[in-house]
């Protein structure tokens, strides 16, 4: 089994003037599955767009769309596996933010973590295989991260779930999440282009606002991991 996993992010990762930043997306288990909800998230924005006077060029983005809009669109993703993180900028340590490296290392460490505890409760629910996941396809919002950010980002996902991660401080090896993986493939995408990347915007713009209004009971369903 191949899993498919689409994002996005929210927010500004910027403490002075920001309270909280947000990964939230989709994991897919199978080809099969991705393509349906490709499908069935493509209807619903057809009938928004014919609701709601859009243009066929209009991109349906959260910050665009109206609040009913973006409900109706999250709840076509209902039976989605949504995933997200949370990060609680005012405990994250004042020295990350001295630097663009330190801001981008953090976050891609976020990411990371948000995207493992969620397929570690997949697991645990027995919704996937440790040994039948061959490969994981990973799909992000293009942004202005550079060419050498994405491929640490690629780096830092195959130590986690392919290679293995060793703590030199604890002197401990950490095993990789699956057994059998072969690879992983990272992509940042035009979300103008790529359906589900829209699709996880809405996502992660839910989390937020969720995130912010501090309406965590409207957040069931969703595989959340909040940081530091």
């Amino acid at each position: 089994m191949d899993l498919f996993v689409y994002s996005d992010e929210s927010g500004v990762f910027d403490k002075v003037h920001n309270e909280i930043y947000v990964f939230g997306g989709l994991i897919f288990l199978g080809k099969k599955q991705k393509d349906d909800y490709a499908h069935k998230y493509s209807a619903a924005e057809k009938i928004i767009r014919f609701n709601g006077g859009y243009t066929a060029e209009e991109e349906l983005k959260a910050c665009k769309i109206t609040n009913k809009e973006k409900g109706k669109l999250y709840r076509s993703l209902n039976e989605a596996i949504r995933f997200g993180v949370v990060i609680n900028q005012n405990r994250v340590l004042d020295r990350i933010f001295q630097s663009k490296k330190d801001k981008q290392r953090y976050l891609d460490y976020a990411y990371k973590i948000g995207l493992k505890r969620a397929l570690e409760r997949l697991l645990k629910e027995n919704k996937i295989n440790r040994e039948e996941v061959c490969n994981i396809h990973v799909y992000n919002d293009e942004h202005s991260t550079a060419t050498n950010g994405h491929y640490e980002l690629r780096e830092a996902l195959e130590q986690e779930f392919k290679n293995g991660t060793y703590n030199c401080r604890y002197d401990t090896f950490f095993p990789p999440l699956f057994d059998n993986l072969e690879g992983i493939e990272l992509q940042f995408c035009d979300s103008g282009k790529n359906t589900l990347i829209r699709a996880a915007d809405i996502v992660a713009n839910r989390i937020y606002h969720l995130a912010l209004n501090r309406k965590i009971e409207d957040m069931e369903g969703l595989y959340l991991s909040t940081l530091p």
